[in-house]
């Protein structure tokens, strides 16, 4: 798709990656309706862009908590009203640590916000994207969500289960007019990586890309659309490895995992035996 004919609907649009994204969409000539839970952060953001030189018939923005249903049907209500013909999943949640250290509640909102919010919301959009001529789906999740790293498991579960949907959703949906993909980034410099998680990356060797290469990924994606995409070397020839042979990488870890915080239930010395 061209992305001058683009009506983009954009999850997640305040966050680092959603302002380059939008960014991004506004200088290639789409139109985007700016979604994220914050009133006052949805508005300020869309007077900077108008400040910024950009059209401003060409923005619109909706604040949508995607953890309530209401707010689902109105953000898929609006999107249909306005006919965008390309939804770009962004909205996400981090979760770095060990698993014992993550309580119930981050679990829960970690799985909501970056698994089951998207699939509620793609199902709402459903109907109205069969009936266009051409229209996209696209599912930003993460490197991540093909290659499980010591720290990231409740972050890679929703990663992988976002990736597994997307798949089978293309597949579903492989004679319809509705094309379905998935951009992998591997870890980006924005401030989604709290300091735990900026002190494992210079540790592991980790490397990380600005907000704008994945601005750039992802016009690639409506220009050229194709099922999948994973950015960055090594990321990118791990993420196909691990789906080949993932054993072949387990022992690769080693030093992710000593470069995790320490765990609060670590074993001690057992007491001596009482005789």
């Amino acid at each position: 798709m061209n992305p001058a004919h683009a009506r983009v609907l954009l999850t997640g649009a305040t966050g680092g990656i959603g302002q380059a994204s939008a960014r991004a969409l506004l200088r290639a000539g789409a139109a985007v309706l700016l979604s994220g839970r914050s009133h006052e952060r949805l508005d300020a953001l869309s007077r900077r862009l108008v400040a910024e030189g950009f059209d401003a018939t060409r923005i619109r923005w909706t604040a949508a908590d995607l953890g309530h249903a209401q707010d689902t049907r109105a953000l898929a209500s609006e999107a249909t009203r306005l006919r965008c013909n390309v939804v770009i999943h962004n909205a996400g949640l981090p979760a770095f640590g060990r698993l014992e250290q993550l309580s119930d509640d981050t679990l829960e909102a970690v799985l909501q916000t970056n698994l089951l919010a998207p699939m509620r919301l793609t199902r709402a959009l459903l109907p109205h994207l069969q009936q266009l001529t051409d229209a996209q789906l696209i599912f930003i999740g993460s490197a991540l969500g093909a290659i499980g790293l010591p720290g990231f498991s409740v972050y890679s579960a929703g990663k992988f289960g976002l990736r597994g949907f997307a798949q089978a959703l293309r597949r579903e949906l492989q004679d319809s007019t509705v094309q379905v993909q998935y951009l992998g980034p591997r870890s980006t410099d924005t401030g989604f990586n709290d300091p735990q998680v900026q002190a494992y990356n210079r540790a592991t060797g980790t490397a990380q890309d600005p907000p704008t290469a994945v601005a750039d990924a992802l016009l690639a994606l409506i220009r050229h659309p194709e099922g999948e995409r994973f950015l960055g070397f090594p990321e990118k020839f791990a993420a196909r490895l691990n789906g080949l042979a993932p054993e072949w990488l387990d022992g690769s870890f080693r030093r992710h995992r000593e470069s995790l915080p320490p765990s609060p239930s670590a074993p001690t010395a057992p007491p001596p035996l009482l005789r």
